[in-house]
């Protein structure tokens, strides 16, 4: 297993309420090319992987976009990937990415949308159908943290996503992505902690969160919960590469909400809960019209 004892002795401390950061994430993140290795430049890029869907998502049904910097896969890789399945002949073998910096989903998601109607394009929940596929994807990497990076978030947004539901009265099973244990539970108990309650530990944090009735604060609080899940996932690893990803993602964390103006960002949070709130009940009536199976 690789060390970075020299990377990480130098690394700047950060906290969760730091108003300043040491690095911007795309600086670190060129930064972290120098030093990692192969392997684990790969782990980053996975990471990194949800830039990329919206790219994709985005040359998919907005060409011409403004592309997202950042990512591993370039404009050009995906309008290679987008021109070869759309040329497809019915008489020649399929088209097949053999583009390393491409993950397999990319195209079948690209397939699945050149497959599709008009209607069907415009009503299907495609950023729903990729993060699924994204999830899946990170779900199945050999490394131990970054699997379980993306099993804590998605069993955060599932969980938030169940409770909303509940209280709206909304099919679960319309709305949870994921073929884990949990996001089946999710879609079908009916029990207050939707029987995972002996099994999932951080089940109370995010059901606290999500009774939180003020958007922003509901936000910091999820984020908090990831942020102590990275300083406890790394106590024992200190000079690893999970330490490296960890510090990244919690930059990534810092400069979320370091984008904004402290008191504009709070004002503009609370005014979008409150746009919410009071448009919620036909906001969800059409969301659920439009994503029905």
């Amino acid at each position: 297993m690789s060390k970075y004892y020299y990377l990480i002795a130098g690394l700047p401390n950060i906290a969760f309420d730091d108003g300043k950061l040491p690095y911007t994430v795309l600086g670190f993140k060129e930064e972290l090319l120098y030093y990692l290795k192969k392997k684990d430049c790969r782990l980053l890029d996975i990471l990194l992987l949800r830039i990329d869907n919206r790219n994709l998502l985005k040359q998919l049904q907005h060409p011409g976009f403004d592309f997202e910097q950042g990512g591993k896969v370039s404009r050009d890789e995906i309008a290679e990937l987008l021109d070869g399945v759309r040329n497809e002949r019915d008489d020649e073998k399929p088209f097949r990415n053999r583009n390393k910096n491409i993950p397999h989903y990319f195209e079948e998601l690209v397939r699945m949308y050149e497959q599709a109607d008009d209607e069907t394009r415009t009503h299907l929940p495609w950023i729903d159908i990729l993060g699924s596929q994204y999830f899946s994807y990170g779900l199945n990497i050999e490394n131990r943290f970054v699997s379980a990076w993306f099993t804590l978030n998605l069993d955060i947004n599932n969980i938030l996503t169940a409770m909303t539901c509940r209280k709206y009265k909304l099919e679960r099973a319309n709305f949870i992505i994921g073929n884990t244990e949990t996001a089946e539970k999710l879609r079908t108990s009916n029990a207050r902690d939707f029987d995972l309650g002996d099994t999932l530990e951080l089940l109370p944090a995010v059901m606290k969160i999500s009774d939180e009735p003020d958007l922003y604060l509901r936000e910091r609080r999820k984020d908090r919960l990831r942020w102590d899940w990275l300083e406890e996932q790394t106590f024992a690893c200190i000079f690893d590469v999970e330490s490296v990803l960890a510090y990244f993602l919690k930059l990534e964390i810092m400069e979320r909400w370091n984008s904004l103006d402290k008191a504009e960002g709070e004002r503009a949070f609370r005014q979008l809960a409150g746009n919410m709130k009071r448009g919620s009940d036909n906001a969800l009536k059409e969301f659920e019209r439009n994503n029905k199976k």
